[in-house]
């Protein structure tokens, strides 16, 4: 069995990838950072088998030892989320643009001929795909201040004005980031298809929607609309549900985002291109909200109209190529899903590091 790299291996959706590895007999060595707004870093649920390195994906000579033998990478490190202003651009840009450059360039310098996939996102869309009745399929531009201030919160079609129908997006959409997280992920896409044909290597980058289950982290501006909910009826408290709260999204469950890895990696290793990792089956974020308060037994959500320049409406997407090409079709419904996450236990943001347990020593990077 091919041994795996994981970047991120310790964070929420890397963690529930090394599992799934684990659970199907392959050997996993597990990079992860240091810094405060990584995802995790070495939580107690890492399988004792592990090969635990901890250091910064920018470090050349740590990512070098890291990628060692290895047959196949799964790179899940990124620095997530929306943030909290433009100011983050440069820890942005510095944790998933030079981090993936110089994990690509390790890979390279090892001569590295196995299988790469990345985890890219459904934000690198922009806006989701709309039809307007009259003038058939358009690309809305992005949406004003102005029109969000009014509670204008649907984009209108660009050439009448009229209101426009959101429709399930396909891989082959053009790519228009709208946030500075969204213009890593389409950035981290570009440069592992540049090495995949650099290196003669067929490279998977797998679109997730909006992700859900266990071991997401709590109270964070990082963490996904859904763990920010399950977070406030944890404290009791309302969800709270920016604009008017029928935004459209797929939410899609993180067993079912590992499965997809697993295929990607280990069962379709001559697959290239991407991939939307979604259900096919949208919901709207009031709609999150409520089933996870009916769920919980909390108090009903609020919602409270605001709402942010660089976020965006309606992303929906259609799984059809994942489904065809990857032979993945989403398994978790969106309520019994919903019912298990309400009581799924949720991680605290920040967590200290501890010594690997197999392995090259600890590596870490002086302050």
């Amino acid at each position: 069995m091919v041994k795996v790299l994981v970047t991120g291996g310790a964070g929420f959706i890397g963690g529930h990838v090394v599992d799934a590895l684990v659970a199907a007999g392959t050997e996993v060595v597990v990079l992860v950072n240091l810094s405060p707004a990584a995802p995790a870093v070495a939580p107690d649920h890492l399988p004792a088998s592990v090969d635990l390195r901890v250091a910064d994906l920018t470090d050349p000579g740590a990512v070098a030892r890291a990628v060692g033998d290895v047959g196949a990478v799964s790179h899940q490190a990124a620095r997530v989320g929306l943030g909290v202003d433009f100011d983050d651009v440069v820890d942005y840009v510095r944790d998933n643009d030079l981090g993936t450059a110089t994990l690509l360039q390790a890979l390279w310098r090892a001569g590295f001929s196995g299988r790469l996939v990345v985890a890219s996102s459904m934000v690198v869309y922009g806006e989701g795909a709309y039809r307007c009745a009259e003038h058939g399929a358009v690309r809305p531009a992005p949406r004003r201040a102005v029109d969000l201030e009014a509670g204008r919160f649907d984009p209108p079609c660009p050439v009448c004005g009229d209101g426009l129908h959101p429709e399930a997006i396909t891989e082959d959409a053009p790519l228009d980031p709208r946030n500075t997280y969204a213009a890593t992920k389409v950035h981290t896409e570009h440069l592992a298809a540049v090495f995949g044909r650099e290196a003669g290597l067929p490279v998977a980058a797998l679109r997730y929607h909006n992700v859900y289950g266990p071991r997401m982290p709590r109270d964070t501006p990082y963490a996904g609309v859904a763990s920010i909910f399950r977070s406030a009826l944890e404290a009791g408290r309302a969800p709270r549900v920016t604009e008017d709260g029928a935004q459209r999204r797929d939410f899609v469950s993180v067993s079912d985002v590992a499965r997809a890895n697993v295929l990607a990696l280990l069962e379709r290793p001559d697959v290239t291109g991407a991939f939307n990792i979604a259900t096919g089956r949208p919901s709207t974020v009031g709609g999150l909200a409520s089933a996870l308060a009916a769920a919980a037994g909390g108090p009903a959500p609020v919602v409270t109209g605001e709402w942010k320049v660089g976020d965006v409406r309606h992303v929906t997407a259609s799984p059809a190529r994942a489904a065809e090409v990857l032979g993945f079709e989403a398994e978790v419904p969106f309520a019994e899903g919903m019912q298990a996450f309400a009581r799924a236990p949720l991680r605290p943001a920040d967590r200290p590091a501890r010594r690997a347990r197999t392995g090259t020593p600890t590596e870490r990077l002086p302050s």
